[in-house]
């Protein structure tokens, strides 16, 4: 049996950045940068579904962490991640090296460290200012809401990971960072 056993879990863009809001993709598909030495060093990827595309689609504006900060998207996120959640779980129980996460800083929902947060609402017609709508976007010191899912179901199964976060200002500083931690 040829294989390393050491798997890794990925937010959906590093492998498919057309997944993304038009405008914000930094590759045209995936992060070779990363991937490939992810794969030189012998790790399988467990690919995270994309929660923006997959309840809202690609034609979706960018939205902030309070629109997906609801009950109904938690409950469908909670959906999407319990069967990578019992992947990961059964690996570790196999023998499997599963320790860690890469997910997307500044995300509503794929932020580690960081996400946006802003008081977007109401409709885009004549009276809506856009200038003061962008003023009140910020960066906080916090995780997305997809990850914050994530790290409940992982919690709650007794599963630790470490998680990384890409950079996407600073893509090529942090995939090095993330080369020498892992």
């Amino acid at each position: 049996m040829n294989r390393s056993k050491k798997i890794i879990l990925l937010s959906h863009c590093i492998l498919n950045s057309n997944a993304k809001v038009y405008s914000l993709a930094n590759y045209k598909g995936c992060l070779a940068e990363l991937i490939n030495p992810l794969c030189d060093k012998g790790y399988g990827i467990l690919q995270l579904p994309c929660p923006e595309m997959l309840t809202c689609g690609v034609n979706r504006w960018g939205m902030v962490k309070e629109q997906y900060e609801t009950p109904i998207y938690k409950q469908q996120f909670k959906k999407m991640l319990l069967p990578i959640v019992n992947q990961v779980i059964d690996y570790k129980n196999n023998g499997y090296e599963v320790n860690a996460c890469i997910g997307i800083d500044g995300s509503p929902n794929c932020g580690i460290n960081k996400t946006c947060r802003a008081q977007w609402k109401g409709e885009i017609d004549k009276s809506f200012d856009l200038e003061k709508n962008l003023d009140s976007l910020k960066t906080v010191d916090e995780a997305g809401v997809y990850m914050e899912v994530l790290f409940e179901l992982l919690e709650e199964n007794g599963v630790s990971l470490t998680f990384y976060a890409l950079d996407e200002q600073n893509p090529t500083a942090s995939v090095q960072n993330i080369l020498k931690e892992i």
